[in-house]
């Protein structure tokens, strides 16, 4: 008896034991033709969608990449080849912009202010245009690069100074930020108040952008598109401001919130050129180049954080403790 015991409980274990092996193999089959079945799925989508992304591609390739005829001609080999001979007359420039400042505020206070309101709106029209068209032609281009080639390419690759399209406007770009600089000239012959941020970023972007070109330095597609979009949007403020349109407080200040997003974008890829050039990558630059370039912009987001905070909170405080105040005098007189 308990040898037939022994046999009996041998047998069952055996038939346990090839029950779950049966069990084990039917979920890797089942496991399997899932994912034959998934896969053909992701394959059958591929063919589908395949065609229609090709196209999309394709299209957004025709309408980055479609020159218009002043662009075609436009030679950035002598562009780029005249700034190197003469990007250092930035600083006479630059030197000439601090003697107006100081000069002109001197002469303004013996002065009654001017008005200007006529070439105002022109100036601030103007260059909402340009910056507009610059924005959707970098725009574009740089949207192409970061999508078909990847974010590093968007950064590092030198095309965006000489390829089709953003070559004009990438000279146009650092040529703009002379004139910029009759911005101040408003400001000072209107007697209107003028800050340390509002000259400081005019000399520094305008000694920046042509010590950049000459050297094709990469992040410079970041840097151009991004300053080209956020003057669209503030010079287009300006110039409805100019004409006499009441524009919401909000408004200004989603434009100082887009300038230091700006800031902060810009500290970010001077972080990754100088990564991916550590690594030993090709992303052509130099470290006098991203050491300037940092500090230049650390710096602007410190002074565009305190700006927002002193234009747009602490206003925003006095104005109600001065509601505050006022109602509280009515309650006492009545």
């Amino acid at each position: 008896m308990p040898a037939l015991g022994g046999r009996h409980i041998a047998g069952h274990s055996h038939l346990v034991g090839s029950f779950w092996q049966w069990q084990e193999q039917c979920e890797k089959r089942g496991v399997a033709e899932i994912e034959r079945i998934q896969l053909n799925i992701t394959h059958r989508q591929n063919i589908i969608l395949s065609p229609f992304i090709g196209k999309l591609t394709e299209n957004m390739s025709v309408l980055a990449l479609q020159e218009y005829e002043f662009e075609k001609q436009f030679n950035e080999d002598e562009a780029i080849r005249w700034m190197q001979e003469n990007w250092k007359k930035s600083f006479l420039f630059s030197a000439f912009y601090a003697a107006f400042i100081l000069g002109g505020r001197r002469v303004m206070k013996r002065r009654e202010k001017f008005e200007l309101r006529k070439p105002l709106v022109l100036w601030s029209l103007t260059l909402a245009v340009f910056s507009i068209f610059g924005a959707v032609r970098t725009g574009s281009y740089m949207t192409y690069i970061l999508m078909t080639k990847g974010l590093k390419q968007s950064v590092c690759d030198q095309s965006f100074y000489n390829g089709p399209v953003s070559k004009f406007w990438a000279y146009a770009f650092v040529l703009s930020k002379a004139p910029e600089l009759g911005d101040t000239l408003f400001i000072v012959l209107r007697k209107q108040k003028l800050i340390f941020l509002h000259w400081y970023h005019h000399m520094t972007v305008l000694l920046y952008s042509w010590y950049s070109y000459k050297d094709m330095v990469a992040g410079g597609g970041w840097f151009m598109t991004m300053n080209y979009l956020v003057h669209a949007v503030m010079y287009s403020y300006y110039a409805l401001r100019a004409v006499g349109f009441k524009v919401s407080r909000k408004f200004a200040m989603f434009i100082t919130l887009t300038q230091i997003t700006q800031m902060l974008v810009g500290c970010v890829v001077n972080y990754l050129v100088y990564s991916w050039m550590q690594q030993g990558q090709e992303c052509p630059s130099h470290m006098q180049n991203i050491v300037w370039s940092s500090l230049m912009y650390l710096s602007y987001f410190v002074l565009f954080c305190q700006f927002f905070h002193e234009a747009y909170i602490d206003k925003t405080k006095e104005a109600a403790a001065a509601r505050a105040e006022a109602a509280a005098a009515a309650r006492k007189t009545q």
